[in-house]
């Protein structure tokens, strides 16, 4: 396969534990070729298939400079075997442009993952609401007397910016309400956006757990990020620390649940995550953690992944 991954530069990657690196990896041992691009190197021209300027690269293996590069050329996404859209977030109107073009390539003949529609069709956070039966008490509003009757309900909350990442933006509130009128209005612009309210899990403590699913299935292992000190984030980038555990019965239900219906709509790889046993975030723009897990346990996550995306063309013909 001829695989094209859009990607942030491939300067600012640490490739000790960068998913897309480990991705690249597999696929190359596998004898695949790799090029890469950013999304701002995608064009489409009227009457033209969509295209990139895209740059042929080798990895090396070596640090600093862990890749070779072959020049750049124009090429149309059609013509890779394979696209990877990996593109860190924030889903921003750049992203959700991406996947308008990203879309068109696919009319045009390209293989796209996950599917640009999917990544529209499910925000992050948003996307747990589907999924009533395995998340914890939940509002999404603008109004501020929502968010204080949900919190003279609950007592204990949890406020977020449903476009953060990595933890950005997350606030606590405990029973006795400090704070919550300007924390509410920082977070909703006055009114002005949404975000999201939900009952603190006191589960947290033991890790917020990435559940990942690749092809509809579990991978056996999550990554716990478990909070440190007084913070209340497990994020990575907040901070937390990772620790690969089996998954309970509780992580094996809900990613058996989730996991079927997710790949039937174009998602080949999401990232559930899991404290306690509520889903609290659905990831599909480029989850990661799969580093961790093969550190911390052996199982090769970027194998599994490679198998299910030469499985998913071999389906397609």
């Amino acid at each position: 396969m001829h695989i094209l991954f859009i990607v942030d530069p491939l300067e600012s990657f640490k490739i000790y534990k960068d998913t897309t690196f480990s991705m690249m990896r597999e696929a190359q041992r596998r004898g695949h070729t790799i090029a890469t691009c950013e999304p701002q190197d995608v064009m489409w021209q009227r009457g033209g298939p969509v295209m990139a300027h895209v740059c042929d690269i080798t990895l090396t293996g070596d640090t600093p400079r862990w890749y070779d590069e072959r020049g750049t050329r124009a090429v149309a996404l059609k013509d890779f075997d394979v696209v990877l859209m990996r593109k860190d977030p924030p889903f921003d109107s750049e992203y959700f442009y991406a996947t308008h073009l990203l879309e068109q390539a696919e009319r045009d003949g390209a293989r796209v993952f996950n599917k640009p529609r999917a990544l529209r069709d499910h925000p992050e956070k948003l996307a747990i609401m589907e999924f009533a039966q395995f998340i914890g008490p939940t509002l999404v509003t603008r109004d501020e007397a929502d968010i204080k009757r949900f919190h003279a309900e609950h007592g204990d909350i949890i406020l977020k910016p449903l476009d953060g990442m990595g933890g950005m933006g997350i606030f606590r509130v405990g029973p006795d309400g400090l704070n919550l009128g300007s924390i509410t209005e920082t977070l909703n612009r006055h009114g002005a956006q949404s975000l999201m309210v939900q009952k603190f899990l006191p589960e947290i403590v033991d890790g917020d757990k990435r559940v990942l699913i690749i092809g509809g299935k579990p991978v056996p292992f999550s990554l716990a990020r478990i909070p440190q000190g007084s913070e209340v984030r497990g994020n990575l980038a907040a901070g937390g620390k990772g620790v690969a555990m089996a998954l309970s019965a509780r992580d094996l239900e809900i990613a058996e649940a989730l996991g079927p219906t997710l790949h039937s709509r174009g998602l080949l790889l999401a990232g559930v995550d899991v404290i306690g046993s509520c889903v609290t975030e659905i990831n599909v723009t480029s989850p990661t953690c799969f580093q961790e897990i093969f550190d911390q346990t052996g199982f090769d996550v970027a194998a599994m992944f490679v198998d299910a995306l030469e499985s998913t063309l071999r389906e397609a013909g």
